[in-house]
C-alpha cells in the first residue's frame, strides 16, 4: 500500500513537472514569437521612419527644385523682356533709318511755301516729269502738259474719278520752268504793270516750278477766271480733291495772290486730308508742321 501511494505521488509529481516544462516551453516560445514580432515591428517602424525621412528629403529637394525653377523662370522672363526691349529698339532704329533714308530720297522742296516766301533758283527741276494724258489737257493749252512723275498717278485717279462722276476737268497749266515763269510774268507786267503781282508769281516763287501744281478749267469755261468757282468741276474739287492729295493754294482772303479757284497743288494725301479736316489751307499752317508730312507725301 505504502509503495503504491509513493508511486502515485511520484507519478503526479512527474506529471506536474512535465506540465510545468511544457508550460515553460510554451511560454518561452510565446516570448520568442513576441520578441520576433517586436523586432519585426521595430524593423517595419524603422523602415517606415526611413521612408518618411526619405520622403521628407525628397519633398525638400522638390521644394528646392520648384524654387530654382521659379527663379529660372523669373530670370527667363526678365531676359525675354530685355530681348523684347532690345528688338523693339532695333525695330525703332530700323524705322528711323528707313525714315531718314526715305527723307534723303525725297525732294525737300516739295512742301515749301514758295509764294513770296521761299525761292526756287533757275536750276531747280523736278526729279522726273511725266506727260499728262492728252484726253485731260485743255484744247487751248499752248504746249505739252507735264507733271511730277510721282504725282501723276494721284492726278490720273482724280481726273478719272471726276470723269466717272460726270464732271469734266481739263488741265490748262502744269509744270512751268523758271524761264517759262519769267516770260509769263514779263508779259503780265507789260500788260498790267505792278498789278500783275496780285495774280502772277515772279520766277522762282511759282508753285508750278515744283511740277506738283495744276490749273484746272473746263471745256465750257476754258480760261482761268474766278467764274470757275461756279462750275460743277470746282464744287467736285472742293469736295474730293483732298482725297487725292490736292489742296487749293489761294482761297479767298489769302495773303499772297488774288483768289484762284483753279489753282490746286499736290501736297500728299495725309496733309491734304488733315487740312480738310481742320478746315485750313496750306499757307495757314507753320512750315515746321508741314515738313512733318514730307516723308509720307507719296504714300
Amino acid at each position: 500500500m505504502k509503495q503504491a501511494a509513493e508511486k502515485n505521488i511520484s507519478l503526479k509529481l512527474w506529471t506536474f513537472i512535465l506540465g510545468m516544462v511544457i508550460l515553460l516551453a510554451a511560454l518561452g516560445y510565446a516570448v520568442y514569437r513576441y520578441m520576433e514580432e517586436v523586432d519585426a515591428k521595430e524593423a517595419v517602424q524603422a523602415e517606415l521612419n526611413s521612408t518618411k525621412d526619405q520622403l521628407a528629403f525628397t519633398e525638400n529637394e522638390l521644394s528646392n527644385a520648384n524654387q530654382d525653377r521659379a527663379q529660372l523662370s523669373e530670370r527667363l522672363n526678365e531676359e525675354k523682356e530685355r530681348n523684347d526691349e532690345f528688338f523693339e529698339q532695333i525695330e525703332e532704329l530700323e524705322d528711323t533709318v528707313g525714315i531718314l533714308d526715305k527723307l534723303s530720297k525725297t525732294d525737300e522742296e516739295l512742301l515749301q511755301k514758295y509764294s513770296k516766301v521761299y525761292f526756287l533758283n533757275e536750276h531747280y527741276l523736278p526729279s522726273k516729269l511725266k506727260s499728262i494724258d492728252e484726253d485731260f489737257v485743255a484744247t487751248n493749252a499752248k504746249e505739252e502738259m507735264k507733271i511730277h512723275a510721282q504725282v501723276w498717278s494721284f492726278l490720273d485717279d482724280l481726273l478719272e474719278d471726276a470723269k466717272r462722276d460726270g464732271v469734266e476737268l481739263r488741265v490748262l497749266s502744269a509744270y512751268r520752268s523758271f524761264g517759262d515763269q519769267a516770260s509769263i510774268k514779263s508779259g503780265y507786267t507789260f500788260t498790267y504793270g505792278s498789278g500783275a503781282n496780285t495774280f502772277s508769281a515772279d520766277q522762282g516763287y511759282s508753285e508750278h516750278q515744283l511740277g506738283t501744281t495744276v490749273d484746272f478749267v473746263t471745256t465750257i469755261n476754258p480760261s482761268l477766271t474766278i467764274g470757275f468757282e461756279n462750275t460743277e468741276a470746282f464744287k467736285w474739287l472742293e469736295k474730293n480733291a483732298h482725297k487725292y492729295g490736292f489742296t487749293l493754294s489761294y482761297p479767298r482772303g489769302n495773303a499772297y495772290y488774288q483768289y484762284e479757284p483753279w489753282h490746286w497743288r499736290f501736297v500728299g494725301e495725309d496733309l491734304a486730308e488733315d487740312l480738310d479736316d481742320d478746315n485750313a489751307h496750306f499757307y495757314d499752317w507753320d512750315q515746321r508742321k508741314i515738313d512733318e508730312y514730307l516723308v509720307k507725301i507719296f504714300d
